[in-house]
């Protein structure tokens, strides 16, 4: 193990806020402003690229994960699960579903869609992928590729038990809002790692929302600042 694990992200101090960075405009975070925003961008370099260094020595791996965005009334929100507590690994954490590339996948596209339909019972057909973000590294060495899609609100779920305690939406505004962003510094025997969080409160608890799924929203917040 080369860095620190950390197994109670909220407890580690804040080292800022970036409440002096601006909100993506409301006009920016329509449906049809960010599929334009995504359309026109074909290449560009994340602020975050990944972890940094590995637990252990790994062959990378493809994964994909699938960033819902329902459009409803109000606006678009993002759809995360919460990892039940006795998975092996990230358990109880936030996430995006996703998962590894199988040989049987069409691409990452292909393995977003699928994983979404694992694990939280949502039909592709109720989505249009719009476009993906750069691909994200993580500790586990796993090359995870971002793929954006708008999800119709007429949908029902139905969860994978095992693997997901619960499925949430959270205001994209809320998101791409900097104010929200934190960052995290911690060391452990001379060791450090850092991370960013965006804790989000809902009606009955606060869901910590860090790792690689804020570094990827930070990413993409970073693309929609831009446009």
């Amino acid at each position: 193990m080369k860095r620190p694990a950390i197994t109670q992200p909220q407890l580690v101090p804040v080292t800022s806020v970036d409440d002096h960075l601006p909100a993506v405009p409301d006009l920016a975070l329509t449906a049809s402003a960010v599929r334009a925003r995504l359309a026109a961008v074909a290449a560009w370099t994340p602020e975050f690229a990944g972890d940094g260094g590995l637990f252990a020595d790994r062959e990378p791996a493809g994964a994909a994960v699938l960033v819902p965005l329902v459009q409803r009334e109000a606006g678009l929100n993002l759809l995360l699960t919460r990892r039940t507590d006795h998975l092996r690994d990230h358990a109880g954490q936030i996430s995006f579903p996703g998962g590894r590339v199988e040989p049987e996948d069409d691409g990452p596209v292909g393995t977003a869609l699928r994983e979404t339909e694992e694990e939280i019972g949502l039909s592709r057909q109720h989505i249009e992928i719009i476009g993906q973000l750069p691909v994200y590294s993580t500790v586990t060495a796993f090359q995870v590729t971002p793929v954006v899609g708008l999800v119709e609100p007429e949908f029902t779920l139905k969860l994978d038990d095992f693997e997901v305690a619960e499925a949430f939406e959270v205001p994209l505004a809320f998101l791409m809002n900097p104010a929200h962003h934190r960052h995290h510094r911690f060391e452990f025997a001379g060791a450090e790692r850092r991370f960013m969080s965006m804790p989000w409160q809902g009606p009955e608890r606060e869901y910590f929302i860090w790792g690689a799924t804020a570094a990827m929203l930070r990413n993409f917040y970073r693309l929609l600042s831009d446009a």
